[in-house]
């Protein structure tokens, strides 16, 4: 009995113990270790020159290895371009070699080079002779100093993988890497039929399977590592913002010789801070560095701030009396690039382009009508031609102001005003009645329907029959004085749907004639100037508008201009391949936040990290990824309180601005 309960004692602890042991297994089968965090769903390793990565969508990775290294590495450019190429995964493997196998090899390689240098003066070969005594010299001053102490050879393997969602954009990907290494001498190839040891040896477990290794010396392998100062900015300029992760303040010249152009893009989601940035950026320019700015403001948040700096204000609305005549032409300063002077004249057929494209956006209306096509606009252009030629505007400077009996310039002098008189410019008034007048002229059916278009469509641009959209026919009411610090031109007033759109089309055209090529292509005679296009994706449906504003882009530097567009749909920008040039002719590029479905085309164009990514999903009102050249920073944009006056747009924060500003002036704190 006294055994039998023994044994059930005995059995009963064995219970426990087993029972504990299939707890713990059940716990340890359940923790997360690395290689089930990083593990994909399955790896088709079956291909000699790729990895096919099964997970929730299907990825493609190359691994490439560094073959070739140049004679002399250079610090930080060194491996620069890898580390920056975007969705790549890069492992560098240091082994030091003993001082004793150093020597060892050293002391065989100088036999070596000595016996050849040898054989180069028997030959007579006096230029081989001489490379090798150099090569042998470089030999022993690097044995000398690691027998001192003061170097260190090493081992060290370079592994990169690629990665992309389809085997178009991998082979792209990889023939880009190959040619960004190459401009460092650095020579990559694909590890063929090596691709699952070539990719595990890539993998966080430092674990190298290849055996292709170069050997550094100890200033040599440093210049591997990826050392990044995120200073973005300039040594002069004004304070931009904070970089987010330094704490350092940004200082940027719009300006810069270091810069490729002038030019800007700032993209971000509504609420993002976008109007905010950019009048900071506008005020503080103006403020500290004397740069004059034009906005195009189609929303009318601009106009605080050009009563702010002392600018004006322009509403173009069906109820203003302003009028804004597209015909308007200006003379030009041309540098001759021969003698290098200066001469002034009039691109005409340039400026009949111009009117054409606009008048044909006219005529497209909002339905972007499919009936107007080239023949439209031949129709178009000729009569555009005519009025100039009626007028006698030909290239020549002279022909734009009239003239007296005796054939000289003539003189007005009723304003108080001494010198020419210039001529008045083509409406689209006249400009209408020629097409009328044509259209009962012309005998060719083939033009026969466009005429009659036109004739209908465009009436409602003529002020003479009361168009509702006439606000562009007549000769305009103001003139651009260039002295203004800011000049704000509100379009906010008009339709959003097509008038919106067409003024900002006429608008740019217009101050390209008035503003922009007044500026001398002298850059120590021109002036700093900016010319703002907010809500720039409102030009994206018109072709017309589209390429204009491609061409400003491409032109402005050469005028000492910088043009900024800023938007909140960068979809369209990225879908719509005949605006890429704004975005290729803009050194600058400011990220703000953005929805998640915009991210994925950004982070696409711009080669942008995960982390990048991630953080402009999440990021605060105010915080973004600035691209200055080849350079980026994670910033955090700042106005002062006084700026915060006339820069916020948040109407409820205005409202209680405006309350403040107001007490105060009763408590007699401000004039």
């Amino acid at each position: 009995m006294f055994g039998s309960n023994k044994k059930e004692l005995i059995t009963t602890n064995e219970l426990e113990t087993v029972a504990a042991e299939d707890s713990e297994s059940i716990f340890e089968k359940n923790k997360n270790t690395i290689k089930k965090l990083i593990a994909p769903g399955g790896l088709d390793a079956s291909y000699t020159n790729h990895l096919e990565i099964a997970s929730s969508r299907t990825r493609y990775a190359r691994t490439m290895i560094v073959a070739g290294l140049p004679r002399m590495c250079t610090f930080p450019e060194f491996l620069r371009r890898m580390y920056t190429f975007g969705d790549i995964n890069v492992s560098v493997f240091i082994n030091p070699l003993s001082e004793s196998s150093s020597q060892t090899d050293l002391n065989r390689t100088i036999n070596e080079l000595e016996s050849e240098r040898i054989v180069a003066w028997d030959r007579g070969d006096i230029n081989r002779e001489r490379v090798i005594a150099q090569k042998r010299e470089e030999a022993e001053e690097l044995r000398d100093a690691i027998a001192a102490g003061f170097n260190k050879l090493f081992d060290s393997s370079i592994i990169a993988t690629i990665f992309a969602y389809s085997m178009d954009e991998l082979e792209r990907y990889t023939e880009l890497l190959s040619n960004e290494m190459s401009k460092n001498l650095i020579d990559i190839k694909p590890c063929w039929a090596q691709q699952d040891a070539a990719y595990r040896s890539n993998l966080p477990f430092c674990d190298n399977k290849m055996t292709k290794s170069h050997t550094f010396d100890r200033r040599a392998m440093s210049t591997v590592f990826p050392f990044f100062i995120s200073e973005v900015g300039h040594e002069t300029g004004i304070p931009l913002g904070f970089n987010k992760q330094t704490g350092l303040p940004i200082l940027y010249d719009n300006f810069s010789s270091k810069l490729n152009n002038y030019n800007m893009v700032i993209f971000g989601k509504s609420g993002a801070g976008k109007s905010v940035t950019i009048k900071t950026i506008t005020s503080r320019s103006a403020v500290l560095m004397g740069i004059d700015s034009l906005a195009l403001d189609a929303e009318g948040e601009y106009s605080i701030v050009a009563e702010a700096l002392g600018g004006v204000n322009v509403t173009l609305s069906p109820n203003s009396k302003t009028i804004i005549n597209v015909f308007d032409i200006e003379p030009e300063l041309v540098k001759d690039e021969i003698t290098g002077k200066e001469r002034s004249m009039l691109s005409v057929e340039n400026k009949v382009e111009d009117v054409t494209n606009g008048l044909l956006t006219m005529a497209r209306g909002s339905t972007r009508s499919k009936e107007v096509n080239e023949l439209t606009k031949q129709i178009i252009s000729e009569a555009v031609a005519e009025e100039y030629a009626a007028l006698g505007i030909t290239n020549n400077v002279e022909s734009l102001y009239t003239k007296d009996e005796n054939g000289n310039g003539g003189v007005n002098l009723s304003a108080n005003y001494l010198g020419r008189v210039k001529k008045e410019m083509p409406t689209i008034g006249s400009w209408y009645h020629r097409i009328c007048r044509k259209a009962e002229e012309n005998e060719n059916p083939d033009y026969r329907f466009h005429y009659s278009y036109l004739v209908k469509v465009m009436k409602q641009y003529v002020r003479e029959y009361q168009g509702q959209m006439a606000y562009f026919d007549g000769q305009s009411t103001f003139e651009l004085n260039e002295s203004l610090p800011f000049i704000n031109i509100d379009i906010s007033q008009l339709e959003e749907r097509f008038a919106r759109p067409l003024a900002q089309q006429i608008m740019l055209s217009w101050v390209w004639e008035k503003y922009v090529k007044k500026n001398s292509e002298d850059k120590t005679k021109a002036s700093k100037k900016r010319v703002l296009v907010d809500e720039a994706w409102m030009l994206l449906p018109y072709p017309e508008a589209v390429d204009f504003l491609n061409t400003m882009a491409r032109r402005a530097r050469k005028r000492n201009v910088s043009l900024a567009v800023i938007s909140q749909k960068f979809q369209d920008f990225y879908e719509k391949q005949e605006v890429q040039a704004v975005l290729t002719s803009s050194d600058t590029k400011l990220f703000l936040a953005q929805d998640k479905s915009e991210i994925q085309y950004l982070k696409e164009v711009f080669k942008l990290s995960e982390g990048e990514s991630g953080f402009l999903i999440t990021c605060n009102r105010g915080e973004g990824l600035l691209k200055v050249g080849g350079d980026s920073a994670i910033i955090a944009i700042q106005p002062t309180k006084k700026e915060f006056e006339f820069v916020e747009t948040n109407l409820s924060k205005q409202v209680a601005i405006e309350k403040a500003r107001r007490e105060a002036r009763e408590r007699g704190e401000l004039n």
